[in-house]
């Protein structure tokens, strides 16, 4: 497959005048206020789930700590989270893409589909994504060096220590995973690399595309200090996704990518949440290893996608 002939396949349909086309609207705007729109009301779901479970539990009592109760109960923090992340990132993405395009493209337009190879293109992205983690290490490094102010720093320490308090307790593992790696993995997909990509793409092209939702996905999280290594994550999932022209290689390395640092997390918190320092970073060899295979491992998906 010609890539230059593939645009059908790799880039949203065109056909027809969509809802935002009619209305006068910008994809790429209707993308940036469903972004804000879609983290209020996620956030805000979360926050009511969590606390309604909290109540059924007969956990909030008169005068209790309320945010030192939801500290102790991340069970249900968690348990919110992914019921906002289902119904707003997943579910309402899915019906917003429908201002872009008619209801027949929108499975397209969210690029819910598979080709003859996308099988390899998943297992290529998989390694990928086992390769590059030296490389996004030493990229959280530089982060870590970059000017951050103290209440972000210490926010961001807080919700570090809950977190290692969480996973290296008993009975935990199969819920983070499933809250952790699998619900984001599949909803956070749907709608960057699905939904705010392709809009993207409408207004801007391919590679503005790639690298403005890959900036936003790192921005949605709110984690100054881990800013760079989201977005650079990001950006390689929004490639992959167009190389691969289906959603289902990034599902499965976000997963890999959130399924593994549960892991490491669980088993060895002291690696997982070691302060980031020169000392703690892995042989220089292995960074240059770690660019060198990424490289080669994206030139692998550039050649699938010509077969496709």
């Amino acid at each position: 497959m010609n890539l230059n002939q593939d645009a059908s396949q790799h880039t949203p349909l065109q056909a027809g005048r969509s809802w935002a086309e009619r209305n006068g609207f910008s994809h790429w705007a209707v993308a940036m206020i469903w972004i804000v729109v879609a983290f209020i009301l996620f956030q805000a779901t979360a926050a009511i789930v969590a606390v309604t479970l909290i109540i059924i539990s007969g956990g909030l009592e008169p005068g209790a700590d309320f945010l030192g109760m939801l500290n102790e109960r991340l069970d249900l923090l968690f348990i919110g989270n992914s019921t906002g992340q289902i119904l707003f990132l997943g579910l309402a993405s899915y019906l917003v893409a429908g201002l872009h395009v008619s209801k027949p493209e929108r499975k397209s337009f969210l690029r819910f589909r598979t080709y003859s190879n996308t099988g390899v293109m998943i297992g290529i992205t998989a390694v990928l994504f086992v390769i590059v983690q030296p490389a996004v290490w030493y990229i959280g490094y530089l982060n870590s060096l970059l000017p951050v102010p103290e209440v972000l720093q210490e926010m961001q320490r807080s919700q570090y220590e809950m977190i290692e308090g969480f996973l290296t307790s008993d009975g935990v593992l199969l819920m983070a995973l499933i809250n952790i790696a699998l619900v984001p993995a599949i909803c956070e997909e749907v709608m960057f690399r699905g939904y705010v990509q392709s809009a993207f793409e409408k207004s801007w092209g391919v590679w503005p595309a790639i690298l403005v939702s890959g900036l936003l996905f790192g921005l949605f999280h709110l984690q100054l200090t881990n800013l760079l290594p989201l977005a650079t994550l990001g950006i390689l999932l929004a490639l992959v996704t167009w190389l691969s022209g289906s959603l289902l290689p990034a599902i499965a390395a976000h997963f890999i990518n959130n399924g593994s640092a549960v892991l490491l997390a669980t088993y060895y918190p002291e690696l997982a949440f070691a302060e980031m320092s020169p000392e703690t970073a892995p042989p220089i060899w292995m960074l240059l290893l770690s660019i060198v295979l990424t490289a080669g491992l994206i030139r692998m998906l550039y050649r699938q996608s010509k077969t496709q």
